[in-house]
């Protein structure tokens, strides 16, 4: 008789999601040693803390998923938005749009922080710091920040490090964006700050370390700053200028008025508004002060053959992660919004720019006159793109009467409409904006400047010849496949980076994030505009709060290093509300993650390291001993779960009562959530808050190094003290810029979870630790597990304890950049212990990727005894020449070693071989030599 198929074509989850398949399951638990993918979850995690109830809800096809979101879709109302205040309608080229944003050669990409496999990307975001730096008009620009109120922020804090002012406070012009003074203001105060606001011309030099003010203002103001700035630096205090880099392409650049910091956001530079995000902010400085900057920075250096090589300068990967010192948290990038933003300005050179420049002020200048001949009263005199008209108790009506027309305008005070005009203006919306106001002339075709000429721009920008390409889209597209060939990202191989969660990105969870429904929403726009947004967000907070047992969610950070911030925030403020102000210290584990104490001390707490125990668990004795030292003054304590060592320390539940029993509250960092999803709630197993990292546990790709989202959650007595903001309201300040963070990407996360179901997402976060415990089972007999738990198992990543190699003079870089030439990037090195290589395969990699990376380990391992055994010295072994290129490939061979051996080691692929543009980089070189922006062309001949 006939039997159908039990396959399902349809099961995301496990036909597309999850790598192994049952058969080869069934293969791996054989060699981990245990009979059911059952049994290895009871041995490795401790029962006491595992959940009773599965998780509810049912999975969704891909595509019943992307008809649903049509649907939701169709609830947000596309206006013409016309609100400006740091947000603006941008055309997106096709051609970044397809070859960039949807491309997972870009979207897929880690950190460069190997930079030998990640020289496209870092061509990429040095044009980015070229344009910003060119643009400003100061020298040194990173390689991106995460909106620009926090870069604003972050200016205020390098600010009071540079400075040679003695002063407390910092004075905040009154014209900065509404968002960007409240998230000055958060940052501010728990590092006791005195924020002075005021009119800039109200300014006292002497009273401050330093001073921000908008270029142009949020009510369009543009005025020359030099003045103002002369007299802070006669008063040793330092100038922020916050600023936009459409503006500066027709206006004075700040650096032409001594400013010492330029921030902003480069979202006009072809990023989608997208409700909020994600979008690149920028910082730039003089030169003088590039040591103090935060964030990453792209610098030149020379490889193994002295060619030109790209990386990441001043050992940024730990910049500002300097524990309990720290100002800022390195996890602060958005790397993939820069590289648009760097394609849209190659995309346009310099005189395209000018021209959208030119195109944007003519037509805001063109509005001004058609306003002023029918009687209105416009502000200010000076504008580049906004004006405010003041229409009396007539508001109401105005901005109806607008909305009508499809066009959104900005409420300013009660007697005021601000209107910012953009790439997207046009004769159209600007007839369509007069007949609102009830005007039915045309607007006049002949215009002038709308500011003094002394403030045009006469200095060149972009001058680089990369900003001169041939524009045909022929080359443009050439250009940016050149650039992703030169990486190794996830849609080439694994990339087995613990704690890092380098998943799959499936393509139906990103394909909403281009559509006009979901990325022209302006973050501002009024709330039934919105209805879809609004219904993914409360669902998926919803969704996060069953998987992490959490009884509420803020969804306003917008990386994981801003979540851990976000929640410390919101603890210090639950102590302030009960009158225990006095709360502030904070106990850390010697092990946890970097950022951890940065937030602390971002969040105003004093750090108190916590010992390890010689497993790696926290030493329980010396956290209970310090927790009694604390006492009244115990605010929380930080830890990972699992540990960042990749184990279940079963006395995590111990130290959550420990910390309660003095009136602390327990902060659960959510960096290792992929190994607990439908098997453990952190909020039951006595956490008080959690960070989520989106773009790790919930498929949020990583960008090469940023979009990301930190939304945390809280146990009921926190969630009135989550971060609120200027146009939603709430008690305590905002951390980021828009209400949601970068709330496009939501949609990511939450098509994640509709697609897997309950089901689903355990079954991913089972075989993440099926993978986990398979590499540690087939690598333990060539390279010891540095820490496992009670019964013998590790969590969802591994640590492999290659210290030993060092007494033979093979080093953890050695074994990372051979791993390069069998076609992988390396696991995260020398983190959380120095000389180890901690290894997450995740749940996505099939087990023949998985036996692939087995192969080349067991190989390296075998070149390693090379070198043991005298065979072959260290520094002529193929570990150390390491990686190998093509160049090497054909020059001339006089290497103890073969062409074979150096350049297609085993677990290589031969017909698809990943070649590495560049030899191992020098980095001392880079450093000695610090180059920050596109080099010139002849540097290098």
């Amino acid at each position: 008789m006939f039997t159908p198929t039990s396959y399902d074509t349809y099961d995301f989850a496990n036909r597309r999601h999850i790598g192994p398949s049952p058969a080869e399951m069934a293969e791996m638990l054989k060699a981990v040693g245990v009979p059911s993918l059952e049994a290895l979850i009871d041995e490795t995690v401790p029962a006491a803390i595992r959940q009773t109830r599965p998780l509810g809800w049912a999975p969704m096809t891909e595509h019943a998923l992307l008809e649903k979101l049509r649907g939701v879709a169709a609830k947000n109302r596309v206006m013409t938005s016309l609100i400006g205040q740091g947000y603006y309608g941008t055309v997106t080229p096709p051609a970044i749009q397809r070859n960039i944003l949807e491309n997972p050669a870009w979207y897929t990409a880690y950190t460069p922080y190997q930079p030998e496999i990640a020289q496209g990307r870092l061509e990429a975001l040095l044009n980015y710091q070229t344009m910003v730096a060119d643009l400003t008009g100061l020298p040194v620009a990173n390689a991106s920040l995460l909106d620009e109120a926090t870069a604003a922020a972050e200016a205020m804090t390098m600010a009071e490090r540079a400075a040679k002012s003695k002063a407390r406070a910092f004075f905040v012009d009154v014209n900065l964006h509404p968002q960007t003074i409240g998230v000055i203001e958060t940052r501010a105060l728990p590092l006791g700050i005195e924020i002075i606001k005021g009119e800039p011309e109200t300014l006292v030099p002497d009273q401050v370390f330093g001073a921000i003010f908008q270029y142009p203002g949020t009510y369009g103001h543009v005025r020359d700053f030099t003045d103002l700035i002369e007299k802070l630096h006669a008063a040793k205090a330092l100038a922020v200028v916050a600023t936009d880099l459409l503006a500066l392409c027709l206006l004075k650049e700040p650096g032409a008025m001594g400013a010492d910091i330029a921030v902003g956001s480069a979202q006009r530079f072809g990023v989608p508004m997208g409700y909020g995000g994600p979008h690149a902010a920028f910082m730039a400085t003089r030169d003088e002060l590039k040591r103090s900057m935060p964030g990453r920075i792209v610098g030149v250096s020379i490889d193994s053959r002295g060619n030109k090589a790209y990386r990441l300068s001043l050992q940024t990967r730990e910049q500002h992660i300097r524990r309990e010192k720290a100002t800022s948290n390195v996890c602060t990038a958005q790397a993939l919004l820069a590289v648009m933003a760097s394609f849209y300005a190659v995309f346009h050179g310099p005189v395209g720019l000018r021209a959208i420049a030119e195109q944007v002020h003519l037509n805001a200048v063109r509005l001004r006159d058609a306003l002023v001949a029918a009687g209105a009263e416009v502000a200010p005199e000076a504008f580049f793109d906004t004006i405010t008209v003041k229409v009396g108790v007539g508001q109401q009506g105005i901005m109806a009467a607008a909305r009508h027309r499809g066009l959104n305008l900005r409420r300013v005070g009660r007697d005021r409409v601000g209107i910012s005009v953009d790439e997207l203006t046009d004769a159209g919306v600007i007839a369509r904006l007069l007949d609102a106001f009830g005007i039915t002339d045309p607007a006049p075709e002949t215009v002038g400047l709308g500011f003094p000429e002394t403030m045009l721009r006469d200095s060149a920008y972009l001058t680089h010849p990369v900003f001169h390409m041939n524009r045909a889209e022929s080359e443009m597209m050439r250009y940016m496949r050149r650039l992703s060939d030169r990486d190794l990202a996830l849609d080439r191989a694994m990339i087995p980076l613990g704690s890092c969660t380098m998943k799959l990105n499936a393509a139906a969870e990103m394909m909403p994030i281009s559509w006009p429904e979901f990325s022209s929403l302006h973050p501002f726009a009024p709330a039934n505009q919105a209805e879809g947004y609004a219904e993914v967000i409360a669902d998926l907070e919803q969704k996060l709060c069953e998987i992490t047992g959490y009884d509420a969610f803020s969804m306003q950070p917008n990386s994981g290093a801003q979540g851990e911030y976000a929640g410390l925030m919101t603890i210090a403020a639950y102590h302030r509300a009960r009158g225990e102000g006095h709360r502030r210290v904070c106990l850390i584990p010697v092990s946890a993650h970097g950022t951890n104490p940065a937030s602390a001390h971002m969040a105003g707490m004093q750090v108190v390291v916590v010992k390890a125990a010689p497993n790696g668990d926290i030493d329980l004795e010396d956290f209970a001993a310090k927790a009694a030292e604390a006492g009244g003054d115990l605010a929380a304590c930080m830890i990972t779960y699992p540990s960042t060592h990749g184990v279940f320390e079963e006395t995590v539940k111990r130290v959550c009562e420990i910390t309660h029993e003095h009136g602390g509250q327990v902060y659960i960092d959510g960096a290792n959530m992929n190994a607990l999803v439908g098997l453990v709630k952190p909020g039951e197993i006595g956490g008080d808050v959690s960070h989520l990292n989106l773009h790790k546990t919930f498929a949020i790709p990583h960008g090469g190094g940023g979009p990301g989202m930190g939304p945390i959650g809280v146990k009921a007595h926190l969630a009135p003290h989550l971060p609120g903001h200027p146009e939603l309201g709430g008690v305590e300040g905002p951390v980021s810029a828009a209400p949601y963070g970068s709330a496009s990407i939501l949609l990511i996360s939450w098509a994640y979870c509709l697609m897997m179901g309950g089901a689903g997402l355990t079954q991913a976060t089972r075989v993440a630790i099926l993978n986990a415990n398979y590499i540690a089972a087939r690598l333990k007999p060539l390279y010891p597990i540095l820490f496992m738990g009670n019964r013998g198992r590790v969590a969802h990543e591994c640590i492999l304890d290659t210290r030993g190699f060092a007494e033979v003079g093979v080093t953890v870089d050695d074994i990372a950049k051979r791993l390069v030439d069998n076609g992988f990037h390396a696991p995260t090195m020398s983190w959380p212990v120095a000389g180890t290589l901690m290894v997450e395969p995740t749940e996505s990699e099939t087990k023949a990727e998985l036996d692939r990376f087995i192969t080349a380990m067991e190989a390296i391992r075998a070149e390693i005894d090379d070198v043991a055994l005298g065979r072959i010295g260290a520094e002529d072994s193929p570990l150390r020449r390491a990686p190998h290129t093509v160049e090497d490939l054909v020059a001339d061979w006089d290497r103890p070693y073969s062409r074979e051996q150096g350049c297609f080691p085993p677990g290589a692929f031969r017909e698809d071989k990943y070649w590495p543009p560049v030899g191992r980089v020098d980095n001392v070189y880079g450093d000695r030599h610090l180059v920050c922006t596109c080099p010139p062309v002849e540097d290098w001949m």
